[in-house]
């Protein structure tokens, strides 16, 4: 888990982390992404939805600072090299979730291996957080496969200092022949803004028309 160390004294968005870190500023955005190809190739390569979408997530958190900054452990404002996901998994029998996370790589078919064996692991196992060792880099997704959201906000009580982003789908479903899928990204505005947010969902989008590209 390598990381830098941010020099505030140098750091251009000084005056905005400050101001909107003081006031506690949080917001969400949500958007519709087309998955109609990505969903086809999926299936014909028999690979299910969930950790590609996760990959495309994380491929897109790693790819800009601003989704990667955060206080450390010792308090220090930094920026990781790489973040891992961290997603929630449904009981269906008891209606609980939990929380683990995978190993990232930019090779889709060694993350995809990563996730079939933590998912073989701890499918099963209640409780809140599952895999011990939670990696302090590592940022939060889920998903709520069972509505087709057209906003969606989580508050956190801790949003004054907890400043990584928090991505969450919804129920894909057909419009004008096209599948789309909720995504709904949260972010502090101390570290991004609507600019940021836009991008995201932008190569978010990319990702999943360019699908032919990383898929294996």
């Amino acid at each position: 888990m390598k990381f830098n160390i941010i020099d505030k004294e140098e750091w251009d968005r000084l005056p905005y982390f400050e101001h909107y870190l003081k006031q506690q500023c949080t917001f969400s955005m949500t958007a519709n992404i087309d998955i109609t190809s990505l969903l086809e190739q999926l299936q014909n390569k028999g690979i299910k939805f969930y950790p590609a979408f996760i990959y495309m997530v994380t491929r897109v958190v790693n790819s800009h600072e601003e989704f990667r900054t955060c206080f450390n452990d010792e308090g220090a404002l930094v920026y990781w090299d790489r973040m891992i996901p961290s997603y929630t998994i449904f009981h269906n029998d008891n209606k609980s979730f939990s929380s683990i996370w995978t190993e990232f790589s930019d090779e889709f078919h060694i993350f995809y291996k990563n996730y079939q064996d933590d998912i073989k692991q701890y499918a099963n196992v209640k409780g809140l957080f599952t895999k011990e060792n939670v990696p302090e880099n590592s940022f939060p997704i889920s998903s709520i496969p069972w509505v087709s959201f057209t906003g969606f906000n989580l508050n956190v009580n801790n949003n004054h200092d907890f400043l990584l982003p928090i991505i969450t789908s919804g129920k894909y479903f057909n419009q004008e022949e096209k599948i789309l899928l909720p995504i709904s990204l949260q972010v502090h505005h101390a570290v991004c803004d609507g600019f940021h947010a836009s991008t995201f969902l932008e190569e978010l989008q990319q990702l999943a028309h360019n699908c032919f590209d990383w898929l294996p």
